[in-house]
């Protein structure tokens, strides 16, 4: 990947007068709010040009810190930084990353301190999806799933491969399946993404009965990014992707030269 020009815009010291806090007169009384910005922009051609298009406005990206700030009320400042940050990564998309660090120097402690405040980071990644059904319309219900998937802020369905049938695996099942798999872009953390995927899967009539049973959705993540996850909620890359030819043919369609981070093969060579 070309990174010349590949650079970071920071903001330093915005000041910003708002109603953010968990007591209740911090909701109705403004106070001062000090915000840095570091924006992780991407190679682009245009740079190279001289062009503004191919970097991010330092004062549009103030006005969409403002605004963020002015038009919500948080308890917390942590959920202050996450918007802030979310609302640039939604508005430019030349943005690959972004930190922002909120202060609230005026904060209402009885401790003699220059500032208290938090620090948020979230980054573009590309995950990989794999999603089933066995259940009633398959079709329609992965089509269903992957619009919800689209229409999550954070999430860009980018490919889709095509649709495979395959005979149930586990021994449980009776139904055959139909299977997909699904690149996307998306600034949520893996857990804020697995905990939207249940969401949908809720929403499309997935019951979680016994394990490996005939349902109607069924979405797991298989990648994201080269991150390596081991958790009792989730395990990136998934534990037994490596065996399920339902997963891998379609991966292999739409991601052939994706390096899994634990096998270090390319998916098309797996």
């Amino acid at each position: 990947m070309n990174t010349e020009f590949a650079h970071t815009v920071f903001i330093r010291g915005l000041e910003i007068n708002a109603c953010h806090g968990v007591h209740d007169f911090e909701k109705t009384q403004p106070q001062l709010f000090v915000i840095d910005a570091r924006l992780n922009i991407g190679y682009s051609p245009e740079v190279v040009k001289d062009r503004l298009e191919g970097t991010v406005s330092y004062s549009d990206a103030c006005k969409v810190i403002e605004k963020t700030v002015l038009n919500n009320t948080f308890n917390l400042i942590e959920k202050l930084a996450a918007e802030c940050a979310y609302s640039l990564l939604n508005e430019f998309p030349l943005i690959s990353g972004v930190e922002i660090t909120v202060k609230k120097p005026e904060a209402p402690v009885k401790y003699k301190l220059d500032t208290v405040g938090v620090n948020f980071s979230a980054q573009r990644v590309k995950a990989y999806l794999s999603l089933g059904s066995s259940q009633g319309d398959r079709k329609k219900y992965l089509y269903s799933a992957l619009r919800a998937l689209n229409d999550v802020r954070g999430v860009k369905v980018l490919k889709i491969s095509s649709f495979i049938e395959n005979a149930p695996y586990g021994g449980v099942a009776e139904n055959m399946f139909l299977n997909c798999a699904a690149e996307i872009e998306t600034y949520l953390s893996p857990f804020v993404l697995l905990d939207e995927i249940h969401v949908i899967e809720e929403r499309l009539g997935r019951v979680r009965g016994k394990r490996w049973d005939d349902r109607t959705l069924d979405i797991d993540i298989i990648f994201y990014g080269g991150h390596v996850i081991e958790d009792e909620r989730l395990t990136v890359p998934h534990a037994d992707y490596i065996n399920r030819d339902f997963v891998l043919i379609p991966l292999k369609e739409i991601a052939p030269d994706f390096l899994c981070p634990l096998l270090n093969k390319r998916v098309k060579d797996l």
